[in-house]
């Protein structure tokens, strides 16, 4: 391992770090400045290396055997807030807020391009991450330690979503530059959290036992018959849970949804019989939404289908997500000959690579074609 090698540390690592004939110091990636020295004698410990207006100094943390890296991280962060908050008391500043530049500049040029569901989600993520974070800080002091700080919290408790957040902060900087603010994003080069592709589908055994299951539970009442008929919309459909949430009327069509506005635009979705079936069998009432709040017929029953927990439960598949349904109506397809540039136009992809996650559900098949191309080649072969 080289002497200025940059790893992201754990405590795995750490404890696998072995001696050398001379010290060495392995920095960490997360958190600048943090590194391990190892030295001839075995010994590790934590130190610091903080920037201060005239030098540079090197802050002792410890051995490792006595703490872990979190802590440490914690530490260091307090101890790099500390240094920033004394830097920034001191020195005058002429760039504007974050706050005040992504209520003005930053909207103004961005929001006309976003879809209402984007702009929503995006004034979730300023209100309860970036703005508290950042909001009161001029453009030209937010570091990267600050950014790294606020990204392990996050990443802590909720590391999808602290992606997004990281994303939004980014484009932010990014148009700061781009203003004049900024010579550079404190953003650049902090990698996102690692996300596991997830490709559970349900198997034809246990669609049969969320229909059984699904059967039962609508005997309960109007309720639950209704949320009933949403899963089993989502599972003969592939749509997205919104898009049957917020289905209107105007959109059901003969034989299709014509929705109006997707993740992707609008697309038409075609239905089934089954699924038409589902569909023509709610009440129209005096609501625009195919599936209306039992509280407010004026809106669209959003949120959870907290009978879905219940349902899963009941068909022995708990570690089936809701959106996994998607993910069966498409593999279901796959196998059984839809080529996948038609499934993809089906889900509603922006990419068809996006629906390539589904082709190796079809390996089977690839393999019984292979076989019988080559039994056809040597019949052939053997006429000769």
């Amino acid at each position: 391992m080289a002497a200025k090698e940059r790893l992201r540390l754990t405590d795995t690592l750490i404890a696998r770090l072995r001696p050398r004939e001379r010290e060495y110091t392995v920095w960490d990636t997360r958190v600048a400045g943090l590194g391990v020295r190892v030295r001839p004698s075995g010994g590790t410990s934590f130190v610091l290396l903080r920037k201060t207006r005239d030098r540079t100094r090197r802050i002792a943390l410890g051995a490792t055997a006595s703490t872990d890296i979190d802590a440490v991280r914690r530490r260091c962060h307090a101890l790099l807030a500390q240094s920033e908050s004394d830097h920034q008391a001191r020195a005058p500043h002429t760039t504007p807020l974050l706050g005040a530049f992504v209520a003005g500049p930053w909207k103004d040029a961005h929001f006309p391009g976003y879809k209402p569901s984007t702009r929503k989600g995006v004034d979730q993520t300023l209100a309860s991450q970036l703005l508290p974070a950042f909001g009161s800080t001029p453009l030209d002091r937010i570091s990267r330690n600050a950014v790294l700080r606020w990204f392990d919290t996050y990443s802590a408790r909720a590391p999808r979503r602290a992606n997004m957040a990281l994303g939004i902060l980014r484009q932010i900087l990014n148009f700061a530059i781009a203003c004049g603010h900024l010579d550079t994003n404190p953003v650049k080069g902090i990698k996102a959290n690692r996300r596991t592709a997830r490709t559970r589908f349900l198997s034809k055994e246990e669609i049969r036992r969320l229909h059984r299951a699904l059967d039962r539970q609508s005997r309960r009442g109007p309720g639950p018959k209704q949320q009933a008929d949403m899963i089993r919309l989502l599972l003969l459909t592939g749509c997205r849970k919104s898009e049957i949430q917020e289905l209107r009327w105007c959109e059901v069509q003969s034989d299709t949804l014509a929705l109006a506005d997707s993740k992707t635009g609008p697309r038409r979705v075609p239905l089934s019989d089954p699924a038409r079936r589902i569909i023509e069998r709610q009440t129209p009432g005096h609501s625009e939404f195919v599936f209306p709040s039992p509280l407010d017929a004026t809106r669209p029953r959003v949120g959870d289908i907290l009978l879905w927990y219940s349902v899963r439960r009941e068909a022995q598949i708990e570690d089936a997500h809701l959106h996994d349904l998607r993910h069966t109506a498409a593999s279901h397809a796959v196998m059984n000959g839809v080529p996948v540039p038609v499934v993809s136009r089906l889900l509603g992809h922006r990419h068809a690579r996006m629906t390539l996650r589904y082709a190796h559900v079809a390996d089977g098949d690839i393999e019984a074609t292979a076989e019988r191309i080559g039994e056809a080649i040597a019949r052939v072969m053997a006429l000769k």
